[in-house]
Protein backbone atom coordinates (compact mmCIF):
# COMPACT_ATOMS: atom_id res chain seq x y z
CA UNK A 1 0.00 0.00 0.00
CA UNK A 2 1.31 3.43 -0.89
CA UNK A 3 1.96 5.74 2.02
CA UNK A 4 0.45 9.20 1.70
CA UNK A 5 2.16 12.19 3.23
CA UNK A 6 0.19 14.38 5.59
CA UNK A 7 2.23 17.55 6.20
CA UNK A 8 -0.07 18.64 9.01
CA UNK A 9 0.88 15.49 10.93
CA UNK A 10 4.62 15.74 10.53
CA UNK A 11 6.60 16.81 13.56
CA UNK A 12 3.62 16.97 15.93
CA UNK A 13 4.61 15.88 19.43
CA UNK A 14 2.71 12.88 20.76
CA UNK A 15 0.51 13.57 23.82
CA UNK A 16 1.61 11.91 27.04
CA UNK A 17 -1.31 9.46 27.07
CA UNK A 18 -0.37 8.30 23.56
CA UNK A 19 3.27 7.83 24.61
CA UNK A 20 2.12 5.89 27.67
CA UNK A 21 -0.11 3.66 25.58
CA UNK A 22 2.64 3.11 23.02
CA UNK A 23 5.09 2.05 25.73
CA UNK A 24 2.85 -0.61 27.26
CA UNK A 25 1.85 -3.20 24.64
CA UNK A 26 0.33 -6.41 26.03
CA UNK A 27 1.76 -9.84 25.30
CA UNK A 28 0.37 -12.10 22.61
CA UNK A 29 -2.78 -13.76 23.99
CA UNK A 30 -3.48 -10.84 26.35
CA UNK A 31 -5.20 -8.45 23.93
CA UNK A 32 -2.37 -7.52 21.55
CA UNK A 33 -4.61 -7.29 18.48
CA UNK A 34 -7.06 -4.95 20.22
CA UNK A 35 -4.14 -2.85 21.51
CA UNK A 36 -2.77 -2.43 17.97
CA UNK A 37 -6.15 -1.16 16.77
CA UNK A 38 -6.57 1.18 19.76
CA UNK A 39 -3.10 2.75 19.55
CA UNK A 40 -3.33 3.10 15.76
CA UNK A 41 -6.58 5.10 16.18
CA UNK A 42 -4.91 7.71 18.38
CA UNK A 43 -1.74 7.89 16.27
CA UNK A 44 -3.50 8.85 13.00
CA UNK A 45 -3.75 12.59 13.85
CA UNK A 46 -0.02 12.75 14.58
CA UNK A 47 1.74 10.45 12.13
CA UNK A 48 1.31 9.26 8.56
CA UNK A 49 0.63 5.58 7.83
CA UNK A 50 4.22 4.44 7.27
CA UNK A 51 5.37 6.13 10.48
CA UNK A 52 2.56 4.49 12.49
CA UNK A 53 3.53 1.08 11.13
CA UNK A 54 7.18 1.73 12.08
CA UNK A 55 6.23 2.86 15.59
CA UNK A 56 4.07 -0.21 16.19
CA UNK A 57 6.74 -2.57 14.88
CA UNK A 58 9.27 -1.05 17.27
CA UNK A 59 6.82 -1.20 20.19
CA UNK A 60 6.04 -4.90 19.59
CA UNK A 61 9.58 -6.07 18.80
CA UNK A 62 10.00 -9.58 20.14
CA UNK A 63 6.30 -10.48 19.93
CA UNK A 64 5.03 -13.13 17.52
CA UNK A 65 3.13 -10.99 15.00
CA UNK A 66 1.20 -12.32 12.05
CA UNK A 67 1.95 -11.19 8.52
CA UNK A 68 0.19 -7.87 7.86
CA UNK A 69 -1.28 -7.69 11.39
CA UNK A 70 0.07 -4.19 12.09
CA UNK A 71 -0.86 -2.88 8.65
CA UNK A 72 -4.44 -4.18 9.01
CA UNK A 73 -4.82 -2.49 12.40
CA UNK A 74 -3.59 0.82 10.95
CA UNK A 75 -5.85 0.60 7.88
CA UNK A 76 -8.95 -0.62 9.74
CA UNK A 77 -8.64 2.14 12.36
CA UNK A 78 -8.31 5.00 9.86
CA UNK A 79 -12.06 5.47 9.45
CA UNK A 80 -12.55 5.84 13.22
CA UNK A 81 -9.36 7.77 13.94
CA UNK A 82 -9.48 9.74 17.17
CA UNK A 83 -9.68 13.52 16.76
CA UNK A 84 -7.96 15.66 19.43
CA UNK A 85 -10.45 17.79 21.34
CA UNK A 86 -13.41 15.63 20.39
CA UNK A 87 -15.03 12.74 22.26
CA UNK A 88 -13.50 9.46 21.13
CA UNK A 89 -15.44 7.67 18.39
CA UNK A 90 -16.92 4.32 19.37
CA UNK A 91 -14.53 1.47 18.68
CA UNK A 92 -16.16 -1.13 16.39
CA UNK A 93 -13.75 -3.84 17.55
CA UNK A 94 -14.44 -3.62 21.28
CA UNK A 95 -14.16 -7.34 21.86
CA UNK A 96 -14.01 -8.85 25.34
CA UNK A 97 -10.75 -9.91 26.94
CA UNK A 98 -9.89 -13.57 27.32
CA UNK A 99 -11.53 -14.98 30.44
CA UNK A 100 -8.58 -17.05 31.61
CA UNK A 101 -10.59 -19.14 34.10
CA UNK A 102 -13.07 -20.14 31.41
CA UNK A 103 -10.30 -20.99 28.94
CA UNK A 104 -8.29 -22.96 31.50
CA UNK A 105 -11.33 -25.01 32.47
CA UNK A 106 -12.07 -25.74 28.83
CA UNK A 107 -8.55 -26.76 27.79
CA UNK A 108 -8.22 -28.93 30.90
CA UNK A 109 -10.98 -31.15 29.54
CA UNK A 110 -10.19 -34.44 27.83
CA UNK A 111 -9.55 -34.76 24.14
CA UNK A 112 -7.45 -32.77 21.72
CA UNK A 113 -6.06 -32.86 18.21
CA UNK A 114 -6.42 -36.64 17.90
CA UNK A 115 -10.12 -36.33 18.73
CA UNK A 116 -10.59 -33.52 16.21
CA UNK A 117 -9.03 -35.68 13.50
CA UNK A 118 -10.93 -38.78 14.59
CA UNK A 119 -14.25 -36.92 14.45
CA UNK A 120 -13.60 -35.73 10.88
CA UNK A 121 -16.07 -37.34 8.44
CA UNK A 122 -13.44 -37.09 5.68
CA UNK A 123 -9.85 -38.23 6.26
CA UNK A 124 -7.00 -37.45 3.90
CA UNK A 125 -4.34 -40.05 4.60
CA UNK A 126 -2.31 -39.73 1.40
CA UNK A 127 0.30 -37.12 0.58
CA UNK A 128 -1.54 -35.85 -2.50
CA UNK A 129 -2.93 -32.29 -2.45
CA UNK A 130 -6.69 -31.97 -2.09
CA UNK A 131 -6.95 -28.18 -2.27
CA UNK A 132 -9.07 -28.06 -5.42
CA UNK A 133 -11.53 -30.68 -4.19
CA UNK A 134 -11.95 -28.94 -0.83
CA UNK A 135 -12.51 -25.50 -2.40
CA UNK A 136 -15.04 -27.00 -4.85
CA UNK A 137 -17.08 -28.31 -1.94
CA UNK A 138 -16.74 -25.19 0.20
CA UNK A 139 -17.59 -22.84 -2.69
CA UNK A 140 -19.77 -24.69 -5.24
CA UNK A 141 -20.39 -23.17 -8.65
CA UNK A 142 -18.07 -20.53 -9.98
CA UNK A 143 -18.10 -17.69 -7.41
CA UNK A 144 -15.53 -14.92 -7.26
CA UNK A 145 -12.75 -15.83 -4.84
CA UNK A 146 -9.99 -13.62 -3.46
CA UNK A 147 -6.78 -15.61 -3.02
CA UNK A 148 -3.12 -14.76 -2.66
CA UNK A 149 0.42 -15.91 -2.08
CA UNK A 150 0.88 -13.06 0.42
CA UNK A 151 -0.90 -10.01 1.86
CA UNK A 152 0.57 -7.92 -0.96
CA UNK A 153 0.24 -10.41 -3.84
CA UNK A 154 -3.39 -11.41 -4.42
CA UNK A 155 -6.26 -11.19 -6.88
CA UNK A 156 -10.01 -11.77 -7.18
CA UNK A 157 -11.07 -14.11 -9.98
CA UNK A 158 -13.86 -16.58 -10.77
CA UNK A 159 -13.22 -19.88 -9.06
CA UNK A 160 -12.51 -21.66 -12.39
CA UNK A 161 -9.75 -19.18 -13.20
CA UNK A 162 -7.93 -20.34 -10.05
CA UNK A 163 -8.15 -24.03 -10.93
CA UNK A 164 -4.83 -25.81 -10.70
CA UNK A 165 -3.04 -23.00 -8.83
CA UNK A 166 -4.58 -23.05 -5.34
CA UNK A 167 -2.12 -25.56 -3.86
CA UNK A 168 0.68 -23.00 -4.27
CA UNK A 169 -1.24 -20.22 -2.48
CA UNK A 170 -1.45 -19.60 1.27
CA UNK A 171 -4.34 -17.15 1.68
CA UNK A 172 -8.05 -16.93 0.86
CA UNK A 173 -11.02 -14.79 1.94
CA UNK A 174 -13.49 -17.30 3.47
CA UNK A 175 -16.51 -15.80 1.71
CA UNK A 176 -17.18 -15.20 -2.00
CA UNK A 177 -16.49 -11.73 -3.35
CA UNK A 178 -19.26 -9.55 -4.80
CA UNK A 179 -17.11 -7.81 -7.43
CA UNK A 180 -13.63 -8.03 -8.95
CA UNK A 181 -12.52 -4.86 -7.16
CA UNK A 182 -13.64 -2.40 -4.51
CA UNK A 183 -12.45 0.77 -2.81
CA UNK A 184 -10.19 0.70 0.23
CA UNK A 185 -10.80 3.11 3.12
CA UNK A 186 -8.21 5.48 1.64
CA UNK A 187 -9.91 5.44 -1.77
CA UNK A 188 -7.65 3.06 -3.68
CA UNK A 189 -9.05 0.42 -6.04
CA UNK A 190 -8.08 -3.08 -4.93
CA UNK A 191 -9.08 -6.71 -5.49
CA UNK A 192 -9.13 -7.23 -1.71
CA UNK A 193 -11.39 -4.83 0.17
CA UNK A 194 -14.29 -5.01 2.57
CA UNK A 195 -16.41 -3.25 -0.07
CA UNK A 196 -16.09 -6.08 -2.62
CA UNK A 197 -16.44 -8.90 -0.08
CA UNK A 198 -19.84 -10.59 -0.31
CA UNK A 199 -22.07 -11.90 2.50
CA UNK A 200 -20.44 -14.20 5.03
CA UNK A 201 -20.26 -17.86 4.13
CA UNK A 202 -17.80 -18.95 6.81
CA UNK A 203 -16.76 -17.37 10.10
CA UNK A 204 -13.21 -18.46 10.89
CA UNK A 205 -11.91 -18.85 14.44
CA UNK A 206 -8.16 -18.61 14.93
CA UNK A 207 -6.25 -18.76 18.22
CA UNK A 208 -2.86 -17.15 18.67
CA UNK A 209 -1.90 -19.05 21.81
CA UNK A 210 -2.00 -22.56 23.21
CA UNK A 211 -0.82 -25.97 22.03
CA UNK A 212 -2.42 -27.85 19.14
CA UNK A 213 -4.34 -30.00 21.64
CA UNK A 214 -5.61 -26.93 23.52
CA UNK A 215 -6.70 -25.21 20.32
CA UNK A 216 -8.44 -28.40 19.15
CA UNK A 217 -10.37 -28.58 22.44
CA UNK A 218 -11.61 -25.03 21.92
CA UNK A 219 -12.74 -25.85 18.37
CA UNK A 220 -14.50 -29.03 19.50
CA UNK A 221 -16.30 -26.99 22.16
CA UNK A 222 -17.35 -24.35 19.60
CA UNK A 223 -18.49 -27.12 17.24
CA UNK A 224 -21.22 -27.91 19.76
CA UNK A 225 -22.59 -24.41 19.18
CA UNK A 226 -22.11 -23.92 15.42
CA UNK A 227 -21.48 -26.16 12.39
CA UNK A 228 -17.73 -26.77 12.01
CA UNK A 229 -16.93 -27.41 8.36
CA UNK A 230 -13.15 -27.33 8.35
CA UNK A 231 -10.05 -27.15 10.55
CA UNK A 232 -6.82 -26.09 8.84
CA UNK A 233 -3.31 -25.96 10.25
CA UNK A 234 -1.64 -22.60 9.58
CA UNK A 235 1.73 -24.18 8.83
CA UNK A 236 3.08 -22.68 12.05
CA UNK A 237 1.29 -22.58 15.41
CA UNK A 238 -2.45 -22.10 14.94
CA UNK A 239 -5.47 -24.08 13.72
CA UNK A 240 -8.17 -22.23 11.77
CA UNK A 241 -11.72 -23.46 12.41
CA UNK A 242 -14.18 -22.66 9.59
CA UNK A 243 -17.78 -22.42 10.84
CA UNK A 244 -20.53 -22.40 8.23
CA UNK A 245 -22.72 -19.33 8.78
CA UNK A 246 -24.41 -18.47 5.47
CA UNK A 247 -27.66 -16.58 6.05
CA UNK A 248 -27.23 -16.23 9.82
CA UNK A 249 -27.96 -12.80 11.37
CA UNK A 250 -24.90 -10.75 12.26
CA UNK A 251 -25.94 -10.34 15.89
CA UNK A 252 -26.12 -14.11 16.34
CA UNK A 253 -22.69 -14.48 14.76
CA UNK A 254 -21.25 -11.69 16.91
CA UNK A 255 -22.53 -13.45 20.05
CA UNK A 256 -20.79 -16.62 18.90
CA UNK A 257 -17.58 -14.72 18.12
CA UNK A 258 -17.61 -12.93 21.47
CA UNK A 259 -17.76 -16.31 23.20
CA UNK A 260 -14.89 -17.55 21.02
CA UNK A 261 -12.81 -14.47 21.90
CA UNK A 262 -13.47 -15.02 25.61
CA UNK A 263 -11.86 -18.47 25.34
CA UNK A 264 -8.85 -17.38 23.29
CA UNK A 265 -9.85 -16.59 19.70
CA UNK A 266 -8.33 -13.67 17.80
CA UNK A 267 -11.12 -11.20 16.85
CA UNK A 268 -9.26 -10.18 13.66
CA UNK A 269 -11.04 -12.89 11.65
CA UNK A 270 -14.40 -11.26 12.38
CA UNK A 271 -13.68 -8.83 9.53
CA UNK A 272 -15.37 -10.35 6.46
CA UNK A 273 -12.45 -9.52 4.15
CA UNK A 274 -9.78 -10.96 6.46
CA UNK A 275 -7.43 -13.43 4.77
CA UNK A 276 -7.20 -16.88 6.36
CA UNK A 277 -5.15 -19.96 5.49
CA UNK A 278 -5.87 -21.75 2.20
CA UNK A 279 -7.07 -25.29 3.01
CA UNK A 280 -4.26 -27.68 2.06
CA UNK A 281 -2.37 -24.72 0.57
CA UNK A 282 1.31 -23.89 0.93
CA UNK A 283 2.87 -21.31 3.20
CA UNK A 284 5.64 -19.07 1.85
CA UNK A 285 8.16 -21.11 3.83
CA UNK A 286 6.99 -24.25 2.03
CA UNK A 287 5.00 -25.67 4.95
CA UNK A 288 1.78 -27.48 4.06
CA UNK A 289 -1.41 -26.07 5.55
CA UNK A 290 -2.84 -29.48 6.36
CA UNK A 291 -6.55 -30.15 6.83
CA UNK A 292 -7.27 -31.83 10.18
CA UNK A 293 -11.05 -31.86 9.93
CA UNK A 294 -13.45 -31.66 7.00
CA UNK A 295 -17.23 -32.03 7.16
CA UNK A 296 -18.88 -30.72 3.97
CA UNK A 297 -22.20 -32.21 5.10
CA UNK A 298 -22.82 -29.16 7.31
CA UNK A 299 -23.10 -27.07 4.13
CA UNK A 300 -26.38 -28.80 3.30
Amino acid sequence: MTSHSHPSCQGKPLPQFVRDLLSSPPKRGQGLNNWLFRIARVLHPYRERSEIVTLLRAATAGESLKAGEIERAVDNSASVAWQPGQPPAPCPQAWPKVIQEKRKALIASTGGLADLRENSPIHYKDAEPHTEEIIDRLFPGNPLLCCGSSNSNFNTRPREDWRGSLLRLQLIVPSPMSALTGKTKDGRTSAHTLENTGPRRFLVVEQDCGTADEQARVLLHLASKAPLALAVHSGRHSIHGWFYCHGQPEERLRTFMRHAVEIGADPATWTRSQFVRMPDGTRQNGARQAVYYFNPEVLK
